[in-house]
């Protein structure tokens, strides 16, 4: 233990003597260990921003959209994409009789078109729903109203403004009572009027349902009278189904009721491939855990090349060191030095370079994550594991590539080295 001490001291003493010369060599380092850091934590600041989206509007909701058209052939909206969910699904989700233990079902049609007021256009999401649609994303009108059943009922044109779309076609005017035109689908293009009845609060940002740049209006007035939300039998189209099950317990029971129903309505066998899906917060977590934990892994391996080059940065000065003190070697071999002495010597001289190098670059990156975190453009969190995979990683480039300059030293003849010049 003593030795081990006594080579840490000649390696911070050779550090001080060659303060240009060590921090050169440790500036690969600090830099690689600061990219680590900082990328680590953009990454584990998406996951939990996109963990803290999903789980903010509470965990018992479902999701049922459109999958994979069957064997007989896809049904075509609009937009050309393949819609296998109708009206008449989503009430039978409704029915008690069917799914007992849904609080709440709120179909959903829509697209992106052009918004216009005055001078003034946007292209902005048109969805329609109805007034469960509120009740099951917990929306909170700024002025106004939200869409109503009588609404949805007599096809009204009316509108309600997301924040954002609000602020972008009316700037600090009140936007209730205008009339705005909503671009038509098809060829023969138009548009059509809408009242603006009601305006909503700022949601901000969120996966699950995006507000602030959304127009809303009854379902039935955008599926007959702004889209073509009908299917080629006729039927009234669905883009998605917001299902909320009566508490988090009953989730799965109703993901499970909502499968056996739909597979029914659309004549699917169990062992069939489903042309639907049933989403849980549970699954959508699942999968945002995924996206993002590669993602992390993908930055992390982006910010490790340049740890690579930091390491052969200290191998090289450690090959110029030994060649410098060939004579202190042989020197120290004729009173008796062991060859693990020599190379334990210039081993511990590599990873103290490193190690302070990593300290200095866990200081910097933690900086450099706080700083973009503090520009709101990203979120960013440094957590203790990566933190220690960043000394983990200074410790072992220092070992790594200080093996073979400390092996060169431990090497040398000691009769050679007296006579070098």
């Amino acid at each position: 233990m003593a030795d081990l001490l006594d080579n840490v001291r000649v390696a911070l003493d050779g550090l001080v003597a060659n303060k240009m010369r060590s921090a050169l060599t440790m500036l690969g380092v600090v830099i690689g260990v600061a990219a680590v850091i900082a990328l680590l934590s953009i990454g584990e600041g998406a996951q939990a921003s996109i963990t803290g989206q999903i789980t903010s509007v509470g965990t018992n909701l479902l999701f049922v959209s459109p999958g994979a058209a069957s064997d007989r052939g896809p049904v075509r909206g609009a937009s050309g994409s393949a819609v296998t969910l109708t009206y008449d699904d989503a009430e039978a989700i409704a029915d008690p009789g069917n799914v007992p233990d849904a609080a709440v079902v709120a179909p959903v049609y829509g697209q992106s078109t052009q918004i216009i007021f005055g001078d003034t256009n946007i292209n902005a999401s048109v969805t329609g729903v109805t007034a469960r649609y509120q009740e099951a994303f917990e929306l909170e009108t700024a002025s106004g109203d939200f869409i109503d059943e009588k609404d949805v009922d007599k096809r009204a044109n009316v509108a309600v403004l997301g924040y954002q779309a609000a602020q972008d076609l009316f700037g600090g005017f009140d936007p209730i009572g205008q009339k705005i035109k909503v671009a038509l689908s098809g060829e023969n293009g138009g548009r059509v009027s809408l009242t603006v009845i009601g305006v909503l609060e700022e949601e901000g940002d969120s996966m699950l349902s995006s507000t602030d740049d959304t127009v809303f209006a009854p379902i039935s007035t955008v599926q007959t009278k702004i889209f073509n939300g009908r299917n080629e039998r006729g039927e009234l189209l669905v883009t998605r189904v917001v299902v909320v099950a009566a508490s988090e317990e009953q989730t799965t029971p109703v993901q499970d009721q909502i499968d056996t129903l739909l597979r029914s309505r659309h004549d699917l066998a169990s062992d069939e491939d489903a042309d639907f899906n049933v989403m849980n917060q549970s699954d959508m977590l699942e999968m945002a855990s995924e996206i993002t934990g590669i993602l992390t892994v993908f930055l992390g391996a982006i910010a490790g090349i340049s740890l690579l080059v930091g390491g052969i940065g200290i191998m090289n000065i450690m090959l110029v060191s030994v060649t410098e003190r060939t004579r202190e070697i042989g020197l120290r071999k004729a009173v008796g030095a062991r060859k693990v002495d020599i190379l334990t010597q210039f081993l511990m001289e590599a990873v103290v370079l490193s190690l302070v190098g990593g300290l200095l670059g866990i200081l910097l990156g933690v900086g450099v994550a706080k700083l973009v975190d503090m520009t709101g453009l990203m979120t960013s969190l440094v957590t203790f594991n990566s933190v220690l995979l960043a000394v983990g990683f200074s410790f072992a480039i220092g070992l790594f590539f200080g093996i073979y300059p400390a092996n060169q030293a431990a090497g040398l003849n000691p009769i050679e080295a007296l006579r070098y010049e």
